[in-house]
């Protein structure tokens, strides 16, 4: 999509340090961090957020959690733990409608 931030991200428009890349996915650190890694992981083509997903979508969504275990892997917090958190919709905090996931870790989670 034209104006989605995160497009422009995939497409190398808007400079970017990438955690990892691979043909489907980018991992990249958040610029407003919740915690002391906060890595979003997102589909290099435009998918849009979680509530308009449908079956179609099944091996996408498989295939970004188990990007998200791989990159939790590679930075060091997959033995300790961390947290991975889909935001649907403005309340829930949602700034930007292309899919992505959150990979929270660093330290011990509360929950809000």
């Amino acid at each position: 999509m034209k104006d989605c931030i995160f497009c422009k991200i995939a497409n190398k428009e808007i400079p970017k340090e990438f955690i990892s890349e691979d043909e489907k996915f980018l991992a990249f650190n958040d610029i407003n961090p919740k915690a002391p890694i906060h890595v979003l992981i997102i589909p290099k083509n435009h998918v849009g957020p979680v509530n308009t997903l449908s079956e179609d979508n099944n091996k996408l969504i498989s295939d970004l959690i188990l990007k998200a275990k791989e990159v939790a892997k590679q930075i060091g917090i997959s033995e300790n733990g961390y947290r991975l958190i889909f935001n649907v919709g403005r309340d829930a905090g949602m700034q930007v409608n292309h899919l992505h996931l959150h990979l929270l870790g660093g330290k011990s989670l509360t929950w809000q």
